[in-house]
């Protein structure tokens, strides 16, 4: 187990999110820490090899939310978080795992984890589930309950995806050129398909056609082909978080 804490005594700020990363391939786990570094408000403060190095890396270090992975050398991933819980521990879990067993899935919900994310996958699959967390986070934290339509706004709002302020560096009018132009495909859309029918360059239709689809207004399927990595393609759902009319760029990643 490495931890930044223990390397820096400076602490976190009040508002950042601590980050236990949790994978037994230490090149993994070292990509998925650089993963969540380049996002604020999040910090990573330690990184663990097996189920036992974790479970002792939450009693020391405290994080808000455990990056896990399943398959640990001593241990199913999935049956660390009840010991979590006996231990009085309330951090939130976000699996990030290989596996696709239906009963992993299924296990996961049971056991409440905020997300689950098919590994291999790129920065911006994680970066969509940490911002659509963090808000989510934020909004159960400054919740005052007051009676049943508290409770009922609260529930509704976890249920939202993302804030409807763009992260920073993402423009209302570009988000509703992109919107326009996934809603108007017949079918689906790749990144770059996108890019030529809109100008834009590849790499901002897929950092927006990622932000769509952790909004819940779009879905992603993939495209296998002969070789080299499968092709991810867009579909536009409906109305939801990420819609144009409601988007206003923000001075940065409501996160």
């Amino acid at each position: 187990m490495t931890s930044r804490r223990g390397e820096d005594p400076t602490p976190t700020t009040a508002d950042a999110i601590g980050v236990l990363v949790v994978d037994d391939d230490f090149r993994v786990a070292q990509v998925h820490r650089a993963y969540v570094e380049r996002l604020e408000p999040f910090r990573v403060v330690g990184v663990a090899g097996t189920g036992e190095q974790a479970l002792a890396a939450v009693d020391g270090l405290r994080p808000d939310l455990v990056l896990l992975d399943l398959y640990l050398p001593d241990v199913f991933g999935l049956d660390l978080i009840p010991r979590l819980r006996t231990a009085g521990h309330d951090c939130d879990v976000m699996v990030v795992s290989a596996a696709r067993e239906a009963d992993a899935v299924r296990g996961a919900v049971r056991h409440g984890v905020v997300d689950y994310l098919l590994k291999p996958f790129e920065f911006e699959d994680l970066r969509g589930r940490l911002e659509r967390y963090a808000v989510q986070r934020g909004r159960l934290l400054g919740a005052v309950v007051r009676g049943q339509a508290d409770v009922d706004r609260v529930l509704a709002g976890a249920a939202a995806p993302v804030s409807p302020v763009l992260p920073k560096g993402m423009s209302a009018e570009t988000a509703g050129l992109i919107e326009r132009t996934l809603r108007e495909a017949e079918g689906t859309l790749s990144a770059t398909e996108c890019a030529r029918l809109t100008g834009v360059s590849r790499v901002s239709a897929r950092r927006y056609l990622e932000y769509f689809h952790a909004a819940g207004c779009a879905e992603v399927s993939l495209r296998y082909g002969a070789a080299g990595r499968p092709e991810r393609r867009y579909r536009f759902l409906g109305p939801g978080g990420g819609r144009s009319g409601g988007l206003r760029s923000g001075g940065g990643a409501r996160a």
